[in-house]
């Protein structure tokens, strides 16, 4: 056997060790390997580490901190090539044979076209038998960035994790073999508006002008399949493809655009290339002659990125001039499978991966919005998961969807928000899926052509029409803290979304709640997916709540740690919490409405007292930064702020202002770079008087008896905790009881006793 640095070979196996837990496990009966780069694997150079090495004439051992293969030095076999795991925690353990299917917790799916609730997922890197398997044995060669080819001479090329519990590791040195999750534009990170619609040029502006008169904030307006020609002669096929403006509704594109960018919003148009460049097209004649086609005939330049050629062509004649009018980016529809003209090639590998590069070479970041390929995609944010099924089943599937895919480093989707296609006008719905939107990676709001379905706030009655517009305005008061999380997510590499058990691998609660996920370092959210009760007028979910000091996001109510529990929240609410001590940048509420994602003239500070803490928030533009990072300090009560890097980009007048909310309670202060100050206290009486406000809404809005209303009142205002907890235990009504062990639960840990103060 042969050994240098991490590698090990001797003629037909090649093993690397790339870390403690990431083995390469080669097998070729030529004894010919691989050393270029694939498309799911574009790195190896992995810093060489200690480890035993025992070799035998009939058997070689790796021994790491995590693992201990044998091998008998023969073709790959279950007896010939073991690989046993090393936990600490051996209820994480397991021993893996080759030819095992390790049971994953799973990535993520190609699509959900047509999903009426779940679908198959494939698997991710990340198990909790500890051990996961990435096979890289018949996937594309990347030679360079501009030459894919298959893989000339068959191969058994494993890639084993064997992390045990340690998933964040695992996703880690996944990021450094398959390459990083790359940075967002900032643009990226506000309100999407995107419709199947024959929109024109005067409808789509006015549409813009109404969100504004709303007061609605947008970053991203979408343009569906319909602004080019659809109109297809007959012999030319399909009318899904087409890179020609429809005059008829967008009579000068280049105005338009520019009129979007002058709002302050980024645009993208749909494209469906599979049917190439054909004789309609204005941008004909000029690849006809750059491809030697004949005119005369009418002959297409057919769709193969695989030809140097034609992609040429493809790019810098016909989408290059549609840049130049002012198109930002393109939303690549692809829905034609994974055959392609070349054996082994998945255009919508091509297609994402040149269309990406191409997209980086004339823009700082660069960006598609398209659907997943496979391990290795997130190089080519965002993914598009296609047009769903309008549903409670389809909501209720996209928070365990968006956080799964973590698992397979994919962490920016963009769901179709609302749902695409069938299902029934549901306003509760509708608001329900919009507020996952905020608090999902994007939030791009669509619908289909049908003309009941759109999703512009004011189409629906005026209770959820506000609700809808608040939590909207929400998302772009987000963007200083999610720009921040997207930072870490390319420097650190810690997606955005995260599922519960990265955090809690040991506990099994982490595996059950499987729709509960982190969001950025601060926030822990909990969907509500199900339609409210009709009896209660509250949304319901049952969720976990890890060891620790919990505050509600929006109310500062104190939750208990360690402990399942069932949440109420009224439409207007929804369950996201944060640890004691958290701190959340955000847009100044009197920015909250505006178009865009411009640094703010204000940040708002939400701090959350009970425990120390540090956030620093990152702000680009271009290749300077600036970092502002707020410190609390629990035991004075006090806060400082620091501002540094590349200043001259933040606005000049800049103001921070801190938000303390404890106990459903807001209060205020102003802070200024370098300075330290004393942080408002909540008292005890502002406390007891919102808690008794909320105790007021939790007896009035239930559907039930006067009578009953009023006993109910007594006894939560009068009987000890104990007592109140044995009385809740004989109501036959198991929801209602919940609804007031919730509130009894936050009483007890946020201080505050029951008083009743309802209407006379």
């Amino acid at each position: 056997m042969k050994m240098k640095n991490n590698v090990l070979t001797d003629g037909h196996y090649r093993i690397t060790v790339l870390t403690d837990g990431l083995l390469r496990l080669e097998y070729s009966t030529q004894g010919q390997f691989v050393d270029q780069r694939t498309i799911q694997v574009t790195n190896r150079s992995f810093p060489v580490f200690d480890y035993t090495v025992i070799d035998k004439a009939d058997q070689l051992e790796i021994i790491t901190k995590e693992l201990h293969l044998f091998y008998d030095k023969q073709p790959f076999s279950p007896s010939g090539l073991v690989i046993q795991m090393t936990p600490a925690d051996e209820r994480y353990g397991g021993t893996y044979r080759y030819g095992d299917h390790p049971n994953t917790l799973k990535g993520t799916a190609r699509t959900l076209d047509g999903c009426d609730g779940e679908t198959p997922l494939q698997d991710g890197i990340i198990s909790r038998d500890g051990f996961a398997l990435l096979d890289d044995s018949e996937t594309m060669l990347l030679a360079d960035d501009q030459t894919l080819s298959a893989k000339a001479t068959q191969s058994t090329d494993l890639y084993f994790f064997g992390y045990n519990h340690h998933y964040k590791t695992a996703l880690h040195d996944f990021y450094r073999l398959s390459g990083a999750t790359p940075l967002l534009p900032r643009f990226t990170l506000g309100n999407w508006w995107s419709r199947y619609w024959p929109y024109t040029e005067a409808s789509y502006l006015k549409l813009m002008e109404r969100f504004r008169a709303e007061q609605i904030p947008l970053s991203v307006g979408m343009i569906d399949m319909d602004w080019h020609l659809t109109d297809t002669p007959k012999q030319y096929g399909s009318s899904w493809t087409g890179y020609t403006w429809n005059k008829q509704l967008f009579p000068d594109p280049e105005r338009f655009l520019t009129k979007l960018h002058t709002l302050g919003l980024q645009t993208s148009l749909n494209v469906h290339p599979a049917e190439g460049i054909r004789p309609f097209e204005a941008a004909y004649q000029t690849v006809a002659k750059a491809l030697k086609l004949d005119q005369s005939k009418g002959e297409p330049a057919s769709f193969d990125l695989m030809n140097l050629n034609f992609r040429r062509a493809y790019f810098e004649l016909v989408h290059r001039p549609l840049e130049e009018e002012g198109v930002d980016f393109w939303w690549i529809d692809w829905q034609q499978g994974t055959v392609s003209r070349s054996a082994g090639v998945d255009p919508l590998w091509l297609l994402n991966h040149y269309h990406y590069l191409d997209h980086q070479l004339h823009h700082a970041n660069g960006l598609i919005l398209s659907r997943y390929a496979g391990p290795g995609s997130h190089r080519y944010p965002i993914g598009f998961s296609g047009d769903t099924i309008i549903s409670w089943r389809s909501l209720a599937f996209q928070p365990y969807f968006t956080a799964t895919a973590s698992n397979i480093g994919y962490g920016w989707w963009s769901h179709d928000i609302g749902g695409h296609m069938g299902g029934v006008r549901d306003a509760e719905l509708t608001t329900r899926w919009m507020q996952l939107g905020v608090f999902s990676p994007i939030n791009r709001l669509h619908s289909s052509n049908n003309r009941y379905s759109g999703k512009e706030p004011w189409k629906y009655d005026s209770r959820y029409q506000q609700i809808m517009t608040e939590f909207l305005r929400l998302r772009h008061r987000l963007v200083p803290y999610l720009y921040t999380m997207n930072v870490r997510a390319h420097e650190q590499g810690s997606p955005l979304i995260e599922p519960m058990y990265y955090t809690y691998p040991r506990d099994d609660r982490a595996y059950q709640y499987r729709n509960q996920y982190r969001f950025g370092t601060q926030m822990m959210v909990m969907p509500i997916t199900a339609p409210e009760s009709v009896a209660l007028q509250y949304g319901t979910a049952e969720m976990w709540f890890p060891e620790g000091d919990w505050r509600d996001m929006t109310t500062g109510w104190h939750y208990p740690g360690n402990t399942e529990m069932i949440v109420n929240r009224r439409l207007e609410e929804y369950p996201v919490f944060v640890r004691a001590g958290a701190i959340i940048p955000m847009v100044g509420a009197d920015q909250s409405e505006d178009f865009g994602t411009a640094l703010p003239g204000t940040i708002d500070w939400w701090v959350y007292p009970g425990a120390d803490n540090t956030f620093e928030m990152v702000e680009d533009d271009g290749d300077k930064r600036v970092i502002s990072t707020l410190h609390v300090d629990a035991k004075t009560n006090q806060a400082r702020l620091s501002v540094s890097g590349d200043t001259e980009i933040i606005p000049a007048q800049r103001k921070h202002r801190i938000i303390v909310i404890d106990r459903g309670v807001q209060t205020a202060c102003t802070i200024r770079d370098g300075s330290l100050v004393d942080l408002p206290r909540t008292t005890s009486e502002a406390a007891e008087t919102a808690m008794a406000a909320m105790l007021d809404e939790r007896i009035k809005r239930p559907i039930n008896g006067y009578d009953f209303k009023n006993d109910l009142a007594g006894k939560l205002t009068t009987l000890r905790a104990d007592a109140l907890n044995d009385y809740l235990q004989t109501l036959k009504d198991r929801d209602l009881a919940a609804l007031y062990y919730e509130l009894v639960r936050v009483a007890s840990c946020s201080d505050v006793t029951f008083s009743y103060q309802g209407q006379e």
